[in-house]
């Protein structure tokens, strides 16, 4: 019996992208979700497809559907979450792995508006080392060069919600709240907060460059 056809079309569509660089071009591809109607959503991936735009966790649902459906590296959906400070925004990124054993490498899918806080090649020994990666590039959006990332999840494989979420007509707020309420490790200490370097002037300017203007 053939799946449905919006069940086989998203596979399809999925089942090429069958590599961590081709999953990337993808979602650069598609447009930034501004929520234009000042609605939230955490849509699932046949959402996302449906309206060509995706935000960070959006996108990472669908690079992690990707990854399972592909079987890469460990063929886990992982996705990692990236707390910033309470006036900046957190960043949801979907991970994978390449190698095996001791020469596991963890690399990283990424949707931003923004010019810094994208792909990781997999070359970093473990998730604190490959988050570690994005921390100086992680600024305030109010230009004021402050670095924001304070806190990040370990891995957290969202295969345990089964698979009817890829294919879900509903927001995804079930896994966006589980992935929310796991244990976050933090990132520095209090005396490492206090002593934070600003951002440079050109640092600002060029986190500052965004791929899609908000029209609203």
């Amino acid at each position: 019996m053939k799946p449905p056809k919006k069940e086989f079309e998203i596979i399809k569509t999925l089942k090429n992208l069958d590599t961590p660089a081709k999953i990337q071009d993808f979602i650069n591809k598609l447009a930034i979700n501004f929520e234009e109607n000042g609605i939230e959503t955490c849509m699932s991936p046949i959402s996302v497809l449906k309206t060509g735009k995706a935000h960070c966790i959006e996108a990472a649902f669908l690079a992690a559907a990707a990854i399972w459906l592909n079987k890469i590296g460990s063929g886990k959906p992982f996705v990692v979450d990236m707390r910033g400070t309470s006036d900046d925004w957190d960043h949801v990124i979907a991970v994978f792995q390449s190698g095996k054993g001791k020469n596991a490498r963890w690399g990283a899918i990424s949707k931003s508006n923004h010019a810094v806080l994208r792909y990781r090649e997999p070359i970093y020994r473990d998730v604190r080392e490959l988050v570690m990666s994005y921390f100086h590039e992680y600024t305030d959006e109010k230009g004021m060069g402050k670095k924001t990332l304070r806190e990040f999840s370990d891995a957290v494989d969202i295969s345990i919600f089964g698979e009817d979420w890829i294919i879900s007509a509903d927001n995804l707020w079930h896994i966006h709240d589980y992935i929310d309420k796991v244990r976050h490790f933090k990132i520095l200490s209090s005396e490492e907060e206090k002593n934070l370097r600003k951002a440079d002037d050109i640092e600002i300017k060029i986190g500052e460059i965004t791929e899609y203007k908000n029209l609203k």
